[in-house]
């Protein structure tokens, strides 16, 4: 047994004293955590992996200390003039899947090494395309790939362990602090979502996911949503109309029919509307007609909310349904005989409250919407 592992270790060219230079893995030097944090903005997902030092009891000798301000020779490596690392020990590393803008800066998707030269009233973001140095030592500020400047901001509590934190998310944004002792450096980074997303339903919707009439409506829908790309959400609904049993839905027919009011070809919208009507459910031709009503359409919501009663009679539902649609135009007598019909058949004490109120208004001879 000894000798065949002696001959292993010829063959792969070791000696004894090779293995002593194989580190086993412990924690980071300094008792620094090792850490990392990630969250998608819109679909672009942003990772940050970093050491985490604590104060220890260095309140006050942190920043300006600690850290120094600006550019200092590290003492080792070919840096003689380098930023702090925005963490401890080996890079800070900042992933995006996409690109991103930074403080309203572009900068492409990658890998890159993060580091900051602070000042106590304006701090200068580095991210490097270099990420795989050691910590500060080798920085080269020509392998820079984007700078940004922005203010610390004071913190009424002490952090004792460094930490990035996302906040401020909205769905193509989100602001990104550094925090540690009583100091933090945000700062914002942003995507380019309604582009990403489109690329996104293109490249999916020549897969598998093409081969249902929903994938078609929901990415149509997105658009209308969102009042963008609208001529070719247009073309997606031939397809979620057209295939594979959408042709009978009433969502289907719905976002096509509201796409084409948002290019202005309302007779198209409604007679595609009146086509949809005996695919929809109860709570679809109810829900449509309220949209009437929103758009200001009383008479054209009262024709639904009949045709609704008309199919599903007596239901809560249809009987609201009518109360709302005689109060929208006007005639209070009628409304208040369907809300006193539907009251008993309220399904909760919500939906009783509900009904009670528009009660009251009717009497009152106010529109109950």
């Amino acid at each position: 047994m000894k000798k065949a592992i002696f001959l292993l270790l010829l063959a792969g060219n070791f000696t004894v004293n090779s293995f002593s230079q194989i580190p086993l893995t412990v924690t980071p030097s300094g008792g620094n955590k090792k850490a990392s944090v990630a969250e998608r903005i819109g679909l672009t997902d942003v990772t940050i992996h970093y050491d985490r030092p604590g104060v220890k009891g260095r309140e006050g000798k942190v920043w300006g200390g600690l850290v120094p301000v600006g550019f200092t020779d590290p003492g080792f490596g070919s840096s003689k003039s380098a930023p702090w690392r925005a963490g401890a020990n080996e890079n800070t590393i900042f992933e995006f899947s996409t690109d991103v803008l930074i403080e309203g800066k572009t900068l492409a998707a990658g890998r890159y090494g993060f580091f900051i030269a602070y000042d106590p009233n304006e701090c200068t973001l580095i991210f490097s395309s270099n990420s795989t140095s050691w910590g500060h030592f080798y920085y080269n500020d020509q392998e820079d790939v984007l700078r940004v400047k922005v203010k610390p901001v004071a913190l009424d509590k002490s952090v004792e362990w460094l930490k990035y934190e996302f906040m401020n998310e909205t769905e193509n944004s989100a602001t990104v602090a550094l925090e540690w002792e009583k100091l933090m450096i945000p700062f914002k980074i942003e995507t380019d979502y309604i582009k990403e997303q489109i690329t996104s339903f293109r490249n999916e919707l020549r897969t598998e996911k093409g081969f249902i009439w929903q994938s078609w409506n929901q990415a149509a829908q997105w658009c209308l949503q969102h009042n963008t790309n609208l001529e070719e959400a247009l073309l997606w609904t031939d397809s979620s109309t057209g295939n594979f049993g959408g042709e009978r839905s009433f969502g289907a027919w719905s976002t096509r029919a509201q796409i084409l009011e948002k290019l202005g070809r309302n007779d198209e919208a409604a007679a595609i509307m009146k086509k949809a009507m005996p695919f929809g459910s109860m709570n679809d031709l109810h829900q449509y007609a309220r949209t009437l009503l929103q758009l200001k359409k009383p008479a054209e919501a009262m024709t639904v909310f009949k045709m609704n009663f008309d199919k599903n009679p007596n239901q809560y539902t249809t009987l609201v349904g009518l109360a709302r649609g005689y109060s929208a135009n006007g005639d209070f007598k009628n409304a208040l005989k369907y809300a006193n019909l539907a009251l008993p058949l309220a399904p909760d004490q919500q939906n009783k409250t509900f009904l009670l109120g528009m009660i009251e208004k009717l009497k009152a001879g106010k529109d109950a919407n």
